[in-house]
């Protein structure tokens, strides 16, 4: 096979990653790993990032797909009104139009990779937030 072109990949770590809270009494943060605006596709893939009871306000998307992958911690998932447990390893997949959202019920901050495909404006979202710092404990999850 011959190629005519190669897209060098972009190779990001945790100190690259910018992170957000959407609203100031918001409970979560995303760290954005790759999004519409570092990676040119419509994906974003971030690090959410929840306090202990932290969660995610009921949200639903049109045409996304959202997956979830739990780093560390343990929570509660509901979509249209049914609730799973999640720990670290398990894997959630949340449908186009499911109304859902993701809760800390554990003791320590609960950490999930977190993707959207196709973006639908998620990113857009994120970034219109309020900036904030990657601490310590984030780092220590985040790092190699």
């Amino acid at each position: 096979m011959h190629l005519t072109s190669c897209v060098i990949p972009i190779i990001k770590s945790p100190k690259d990653y910018q992170a957000f809270r959407i609203s100031p009494n918001d409970s979560n943060r995303l760290a954005i790993i790759f999004d519409t605006t570092s990676a040119n596709t419509s994906l974003t893939c971030c690090v959410e990032i929840f306090d202990v009871g932290g969660k995610t306000p009921p949200n639903r998307h049109q045409w996304a797909v959202e997956m979830f992958f739990i780093l560390k911690g343990e929570g509660v998932a509901i979509c249209d009104g049914k609730i799973v447990h999640i720990k670290a390893g398990d894997s959630l997949l949340v449908p186009p139009t499911g109304t859902h959202l993701i809760k800390n019920t554990g003791s320590t901050r609960l950490y999930t990779l977190t993707i959207m495909v196709p973006n639908e404006d998620f990113s857009e979202l994120i970034r219109s937030g309020i900036p904030v710092e990657l601490d310590e404990e984030d780092l220590a999850v985040l790092g190699r």
